[in-house]
């Protein structure tokens, strides 16, 4: 007839040395110089960007306008064909590379009701205006988180 194994836990007991050793490992690690002399690392997550003021495409007409010198009937159509163009770009989720502008990814998409919602990311670079430094792939190793909806 074979016999029951019994299922009781092994409890291993520490010695008193044991015991006296670890307590020791654990306050020369709390006490060591390099715990108690590092000052703590704050370490800053993405701020959350406050939005300024919208900018309509009235305004962006008066704007182009004055910096470039154009008549605004000559400069109107410009700005309306350009916006056209980049609306119907980003609606192909096609990735643009317009500096001074940046780089901008649509990252997703989402079919509501009256349209669509777009969210993107526009990465800007930080050098000269005319950089095409912002090109690289190596963009997504240091993606910014995305956005909530």
């Amino acid at each position: 007839m074979p016999t029951k194994k019994s299922k009781t836990p092994v409890v291993l007991e520490q010695t008193t040395d044991q015991e006296n050793a670890v307590q020791a490992a654990v306050k020369a690690v709390v006490e060591s110089p390099i715990a108690t002399s590092a000052s703590p690392v704050v370490v800053e997550g993405p701020q959350p960007v406050v939005s300024g003021p919208v900018m309509r495409k009235k305004e962006l007409i008066d704007l182009v306008v004055e910096r470039s010198g154009l008549k605004k009937k000559d400069a109107k159509p410009i700005v309306e064909a350009t916006l056209a163009i980049l609306g119907e770009a980003l609606a192909e989720a096609r990735e643009l590379n317009l500096q001074p502008l940046g780089k901008v990814k649509v990252r997703r998409e989402k079919l509501m009701p009256n349209g669509r919602v777009l969210v993107t990311k526009i990465r800007q670079s930080m050098g000269s205006e005319g950089s095409d430094s912002a090109d690289s792939d190596s963009d997504d190793a240091a993606d910014m988180p995305e956005a909530a909806e």
